[in-house]
């Protein structure tokens, strides 16, 4: 069959997108788009045929583009789209290594995966261990390190259906790092354990089979939500097993209810049942928790609100089926009342934790006079069939106050018996305020290096292009961001005054570019006004007995620019250098055109934003904001204006990326960024002076998919050796930097007239 075979055009243009030859794709090829139209969005099947583009030209025949086109459709629909790029990745890291082999039987089961994981982020967690057992065994067998194919990782593949049959990701990582540790070096044994031929191989498997897999009840838990609770969510599944720091708990979000991916039995309680505690909890929580404010409360505070509120809800539960009151107090911990020593320990959690029980359970006791009183107080509130979130959370609060200890801030916590596991984690019952514009978000310290603290953020991690492996570093890059310190107004207004004959030119210049705010558009029949002229030439028409022009009425359309800008500027340790032929620095030179360009764009009534970076390796890259697009150019501004200062290196794509994250958020129809930079980007720990040349260059591409225009306005008499491979054409170079004041304003208003 042949493009033209194809009677449907839209088919027609599927398939010679897809560029393929292979007969054995053509004859399903109609079959497998039929699956695909009905599953993916038109982003996805652009995507699916790309990606199956590129697996059809990797040289190893037919089989691995048929099985992607197969399998990817049912994959997409069990972990979503977005999970495209992680296996792509994967099969160009097999495909760059002795493994290519491995590519097709890894296609073959991916469908069945991810039916069994049902969520992106077990999938990465699989792509992850198959990745480990591929860099693990292959090259390593008889010295040997670049000959060998890793001999088991076909075998997995194969297997890995039938493994997550029988295990939760946690076992499955642990029997492949069984069969690495004792198989690395001996090829046939280790070909033999990963395909489930050995007998050690399926005893540990046995080993590592365990509780109740959510993947296996998850019909009978849909069931037990839409009859039990008239409640219905997609159940989407996580790993304990791959956050050590900080165990995952239960949560519900936009996306669905996520539970643990496996429940070992607690007593007497069986797998099931915990998975139908937590769905409970959590339906109570969508039932009757309202969200509360919480920028003014402390942690201590939160914990106590989030403790009373997790009974409140179950009291209401209980109240719909009393036999949830055996399944939660069988499950909820029960602390002794003396196993926290407040001489020494931070008893706050123990002492919730006790009281969240009392609450639940009438024969708790405890003999502590506040806790029963609080006790008491709880279930007078809960008697009002009225009670809210709000209610409880004064309760709470007064709780806090009440019992507070000053051994309550000890770093050292009890933790014994105080985690009642099949409750969520509250995300839900809490919102915050947030800041308008990015100067009015500055309100944490950070320490950037000893001596040193400034306002700002946490950090924002960007990826970074390898130009030699054609990849990204993912989340390589630091962005620090604060708002710049400030000086004397009066410096730039002093500066202004400087170039007053300039800016009278300018301002002739403004007014030509300056847009109307509202165009009459005058002989409509409906309109916002009546137009007078028209309707009196009406009426001495209609009374002389002519026809009268019914377009009597006029309105009116605006007629202005929409545009945002941001100018981003280098602040490196090299504007602190004269500028040749003047007696001004580099840095009090860009001062002067910035201040100028800012009160251009002010008087033009442009939405502009105005940043300065630099950089201290990759973990330190610093973003300061000079000016918010809320603000105007007022004393304000010009006092972070007139204490810019230079210093450090220049990391360019990852300051271009996060000025991106700010500018692609404004609604305007040209989004402008423009770069005034003095040098090529360079960085401490960056030894090849092309890494961060590619780099920005491919911030530029990411950018322009984003719609944003980028332009570089370079100050380095040398920069024709580098500057046009970052940005094209899409660049000024101005050799007599003492004329940067006059040339930056006119420049601006060349590219935005």
């Amino acid at each position: 069959m042949t493009e033209t075979a194809y009677q449907h055009p839209l088919m027609a243009a599927y398939w010679k997108q897809l560029d393929t030859r292979f007969p054995q794709v053509e004859e399903v090829f109609d079959d497998v788009m039929a699956e695909a139209l009905t599953v993916l969005t038109r982003e996805g099947i652009d995507a699916c045929l790309e990606a199956g583009r590129v697996i059809g030209k990797l040289g190893r025949g037919v089989e691995p583009i048929l099985a992607f086109l197969e399998a990817w459709p049912s994959t997409a629909s069990a972990t979503g789209e977005s999970a495209l790029p992680a296996v792509m990745a994967l099969i160009q890291r097999l495909q760059k290594s002795p493994n290519g082999r491995a590519i097709t039987p890894f296609l073959q089961t991916l469908a069945s995966v991810a039916k069994r994981l049902q969520s992106q982020e077990l999938l990465q967690h699989y792509l992850d261990i198959a990745l480990d057992l591929k860099t693990r065994t292959t090259g390593s067998i008889h010295g040997h390190h670049t000959t060998f194919p890793s001999p088991g990782l076909p075998e997995f593949f194969t297997q890995a259906p039938h493994l997550l049959s029988q295990l939760t990701l946690a076992g499955l990582k642990n029997w492949v790092e069984y069969g690495i540790r004792n198989y690395r070096t001996h090829p046939e044994r280790q070909k033999d354990y990963f395909s489930l031929q050995s007998a050690d191989s399926r005893a540990v498997l046995q080993r590592e089979r365990h509780g109740t897999l959510l993947v296996d009840v998850e019909r009978r838990l849909d069931l037990y939500l839409r009859g039990l609770w008239r409640d219905g969510d997609h159940l989407v599944p996580y790993s304990t097993a791959f956050d050590e720091i900080r165990k995952p708990i239960p949560y519900y979000d936009k996306l669905g209810i996520r539970l643990p991916d496996v429940y070992d039995d607690a007593g007497e309680i069986t797998g099931l049942d915990r998975y139908r505690a937590a769905l409970a909890h959590i339906v109570g929580h969508r039932r009757w928790s309202e969200a509360q404010v919480a920028d003014n409360w402390s942690p201590f505070q939160r914990m106590a609100v989030e403790f009373f509120e997790d009974c409140r809800v179950e009291t209401l539960l209980i109240r719909e089926y009393p036999g949830l009151r055996r399944l939660f107090l069988a499950l909820h911990p029960r602390p002794s009342e003396t196993a926290c020593d407040p001489e020494t320990t931070s008893c706050l959690r123990h002492r919730m934790a006790m009281l969240s029980r009392a609450l639940l359970g009438p024969d708790h006791g405890y003999v502590d006079a506040d806790l029963n009183d609080y006790v008491k107080r709880f279930h007078a509130i809960m008697d009002d069939r009225a009670s809210s979130t709000k209610d409880i959370a004064a309760l709470a609060l007064s709780y806090v106050a009440k019992t507070r200890r000053q051994s309550d801030q000890f770093a050292r916590v009890h933790f014994a018996d105080t985690v009642v596991d099949y409750r969520d984690d509250n995300r839900q019952l809490w919102k915050f305020i947030e800041a308008g514009d990015e100067e009015e978000a500055f309100d944490e310290k950070r320490k950037i290096e000893p001596g040193e603290e400034i306002h700002g953020l946490p950090p924002r991690h960007y990826p970074e292009w390898d130009y030699s492996s054609q990849t990204y570093r993912p989340d390589w890059a630091s962005v620090y961001e604060a708002l710049h310190p400030g000086g004397d107004p009066a410096d730039i207004d002093r500066l202004l005054a400087k170039h007053g004959v300039l800016a009278k030119r300018l301002k002739k210049m403004l007014d030509l570019l300056k847009p109307q705010d509202k165009v009459r558009i005058r002989y409509q029949e409906e309109g916002s006004e009546l137009d007078l002229d028209v309707a009196i030439r009406s009426l001495i028409d209609f009374k002389g007995g002519a026809i009268p022009d019914p377009r009597i009425n006029m309105s009116h359309r605006t007629d202005g620019r929409d545009i945002a800008v941001m100018l981003l500027l280098d602040l490196s340790e090299s504007l602190n250098e004269k500028a040749a032929g003047s007696d001004q620095t580099i840095l009090e030179l860009s001062q002067e055109a910035v201040s100028l360009l800012a009160w251009a764009i002010e008087k033009l009534g442009d939405s502009f934003a105005i940043a300065g970076f630099h950089s201290n390796t990759r973990h330190d890259v610093r973003y300061l904001h000079i000016k918010g697009y809320g603000e105007h150019f007022n004393d304000e501004v010009k006092a972070r204006l007139a204490a810019m200062e230079a210093g450090y290196s220049t990391r360019m794509g990852a300051a271009m990326r996060h000025a991106a994250h700010t500018l692609g958020a404004r609604p305007a129809d040209k989004k402008l960024m423009l770069i005034l930079t003095d040098g090529m980007p360079s960085d401490v720990d960056v030894h090849d002076e092309r890494l961060l040349i590619e780099d920005a260059r491919q911030a530029v591409k990411e950018l322009d998919r984003d719609n944003i225009f980028t332009y570089c306005i370079s100050l380095d008499p040398r920069a024709d050796e580098y500057v046009s491979d970052i940005f094209g054409r899409q660049v000024t170079v101005i050799d007599r930097i003492e004329r940067l004041p006059e040339k930056l304003p006119e420049l601006f208003m060349a590219l935005t007239k």
